[in-house]
């Protein structure tokens, strides 16, 4: 549900740029704290990577695991019943510096507030090769969920070796006739637990020290090339689906030339805290954190967003 934001001419407290479970989190936080915050959720993107997450079954309070997209509706109902305002529109740009900060719509709109939190999340990393854009949504997809229906009986790859693409590929083993898992190493990077679901599903199978070289086909794909990384030697995989699980990059499009970041690209923060380079502007979630990337890291990163901030206004109120 959008809530009608208030005036743009009005200076809050406090804005949320993107959602996920970090979004969400310090919206709880900063509503309960009467900062009446608004929150910018995205057209797209709301709700972050969790949308397109089959079963978590690690999120605590859930013993029976719970659909990514129902945690997210939950997290989006907690907030707004605290008097969260939710706008499901995009962000264009952010003029951080000075004591009121500028948040800038698609359509022109323009909001400000005292304090900022960023919290974008991260965006699936593409494998970059020749066929791959181009045959995007005709057998190439990142999201198992979304698509993998439309693969029933089908040979399909999935790319990667870490717990997204062994997610992944075990969710396309109730559509597809087979999956194959390509994988530039020869263990995979995946939790234990994932690895034991993967190694000894029947209908997956693995090509090891591999990396795709290009996708094939003309309207829609109809294998891959792959490398082999140890012996040089070229091969073709006939699948009709390509499903790139490689991992992420954080979005910061919105704050890289004005907030300092990491070496990993993401927006660098102050020790444990959610203090970006510039005062009134905070950041959590995968957006900051190149390392675990848990919905559970992510919303006690909300969290500390959340506090920081009320400690900042109280300081500029004292």
């Amino acid at each position: 549900m959008t809530t009608q934001a208030t005036p743009a001419g009005d200076v809050r407290d406090v804005i949320i740029v993107g959602s996920g479970p970090a979004g969400y989190t310090a919206a709880i936080y900063t509503a309960r704290a009467d900062l009446k915050p608004l929150m910018i959720a995205g057209s797209v993107t709301a709700g972050g990577e969790l949308m397109n997450t089959t079963d978590v079954e690690n999120f605590p309070g859930f013993p029976d695991g719970i659909m990514g997209p129902d945690l997210m509706e939950n997290f989006g109902k907690q907030a707004e019943r605290f008097g969260t305002e939710v706008m499901y529109d995009d962000v264009a740009s952010l003029s951080l510096d000075g004591a009121v900060k500028t948040v800038t719509l698609a359509d022109g709109q323009e909001f400000k507030a005292r304090s900022i939190i960023i919290s974008t999340g991260s965006a699936y990393r593409e494998l970059g090769v020749d066929g791959e854009k181009r045959l995007v949504g005709h057998g190439v997809s990142s999201c198992a969920t979304c698509d993998g229906f439309f693969f029933k009986g089908q040979e399909i790859a999935v790319i990667g070796g870490g717990d997204s693409a062994m997610e992944e590929a075990i969710f396309l083993t109730k559509f597809a006739e087979s999956v194959t898992v390509v994988h530039r190493r020869d263990t995979l990077r995946a939790s234990k637990i994932m690895q034991e679901r993967a190694l000894n599903h029947p209908k997956i199978k693995f090509v090891w020290n591999s990396e795709v070289a290009s996708v094939e086909g003309d309207a829609k794909v109809t294998g891959v090339t792959l490398n082999n990384l140890v012996t040089g030697e070229k091969s073709k995989l006939a699948v009709t689906g390509v499903f790139v699980a490689i991992g992420n990059d954080p979005r910061v499009d919105l704050v890289k030339d004005s907030l300092q970041l990491t070496a990993a690209g993401t927006i660098a923060v102050d020790g444990r805290t959610s203090k970006t380079s510039i005062p009134g502007v905070f950041a959590a979630g995968d957006v900051i954190d190149p390392t675990y990337r848990q919905a559970i890291t992510a919303s006690g990163s909300g969290c500390v967003a959340a506090l920081d901030v009320e400690h900042y206004l109280s300081e500029l109120d004292s």
